[in-house]
């Protein structure tokens, strides 16, 4: 997946060189998320993420990464994918581009990983606005990774009627 949506955003694939930039600006919001799930910095938890993920893009703003994204199979037995998305300001000042991603970035997603679960900072609204658009339900209950409050999310893509078949 390379395809520009809205200028000034593009989705390329995801390469250790975004790390940096990226770890430099992360938003606070991420940053805390990271230390609590991962018990990691920015940058560590970057690489971590990459390094677990079968796919992963970069989302660029003006030539520069201001988000990384991708998933982690969970199961392949169970068909249970874990999505991650972490980023900058920056990006999150684009929500339309964001939004537009969103249908092809999760079919992707979907094609390896038929569930797809994660947790989301119970004080990150933005992520959790963009995740209902997309379809996900997110959880009302909160729980404690890391003395951080959490909300599960998850989305689940039902088969199609050619696969029932």
């Amino acid at each position: 997946m390379n395809r520009r949506i809205n200028l000034p955003l593009e989705i390329v694939p995801a390469r250790a060189r975004h790390i940096g930039f990226l770890a430099r600006h992360m938003r606070a919001v991420d940053r805390r998320e990271c230390a609590a799930m991962m018990g990691r910095d920015p940058r560590g938890s970057l690489r971590h993420a990459l390094a677990a993920s079968t796919q992963a893009w970069t989302a660029l703003v003006e030539g520069r990464p201001h988000a990384m994204f991708g998933l982690v199979i969970e199961s392949a037995l169970t068909g249970r994918g874990v999505p991650w998305f972490l980023g900058t300001d920056e990006v999150w000042r684009h929500p339309r581009a964001l939004l537009a991603i969103g249908p092809q970035v999760l079919s992707t997603m979907h094609d390896s990983s038929p569930t797809l679960a994660n947790l989301v900072s119970a004080d990150n609204a933005p992520a959790i606005r963009l995740l209902q658009k997309w379809g996900f339900t997110v959880n009302q209950h909160t729980i404690l990774v890391g003395g951080l409050a959490f909300r599960p999310f998850e989305r689940v893509r039902l088969p199609s009627m050619q696969e029932k078949a």
